[in-house]
């Protein structure tokens, strides 16, 4: 396989990756695993907690509606997300989403 070199340097690689890393972590990600060598690093954002109480009232204001909603908002909140930040063997960065089982 022949490596392009169109990309960035190995340093300019290696700051670009710590930036995407400080931006995921600055929007509420967790850093799980990071490999400085390979450029990559794998970060993962707990659920939410759902207000039952608030959700509740709404339920009852509603006549019931309210529980579509509020059954979506449970599964939705409580999933963990899981993202892949890298540098590929060009040198471009990208984002992947993890399946989380």
């Amino acid at each position: 396989m022949i490596m392009k070199n169109n990309g960035l340097s190995q340093e300019q690689s290696l700051q670009v990756f710590s930036n995407m890393i400080s931006n995921k972590v600055h929007n509420g990600f967790t850093l799980e695993e990071r490999n400085d060598e390979f450029l990559f690093a794998v970060l993962s954002k707990g659920g939410k907690v759902v207000n039952h109480g608030l959700n509740f009232i709404i339920f009852c204001l509603t006549l019931g509606l309210w529980s579509f909603a509020w059954l979506y908002l449970t599964i939705e909140a409580s999933k963990q997300k899981k993202v892949l930040v890298a540098i590929d063997e060009d040198g471009f960065p990208f984002e992947e989403r993890c399946l989380v089982a």
